[in-house]
């Protein structure tokens, strides 16, 4: 099961400024299905856990509590090459701070 996915959830749309009935709409479910991800008498299918993360700028595996990080960088608007610069870059600052 998903530790703590309702607590997540609720915290994140809180602080993204969302209502539940914002939420659902944006995600194009109801409010009452938002309230019961957020008290787990459901649990969202893996199209709405997408559609949630899109949403909320969040990673799926911060709601699952696979991580502990709310912090993503949404890349899917980007170009390959734009993509492989900032991979590089990456790699740059990992190799750096491992001096």
């Amino acid at each position: 099961m998903m530790t703590d996915f309702g607590r997540r959830l609720r915290k994140i749309r809180q602080s993204a400024g969302f209502t539940q009935k914002q939420l659902a709409d944006r995600i194009h479910v109801s409010k009452g299905t938002i309230s019961n991800y957020e008290t787990e008498e459901r649990q969202p299918s893996p199209a709405i856990l997408k559609d949630l993360a899109r949403t909320l700028h969040i990673s799926a595996d911060y709601l699952l509590g696979m991580e502990e990080s709310t912090q993503t960088l949404d890349i899917s608007d980007l170009t390959d090459e734009e993509i492989q610069f900032f991979e590089m870059a990456v790699q740059l600052f990992r190799k750096k701070s491992k001096r």
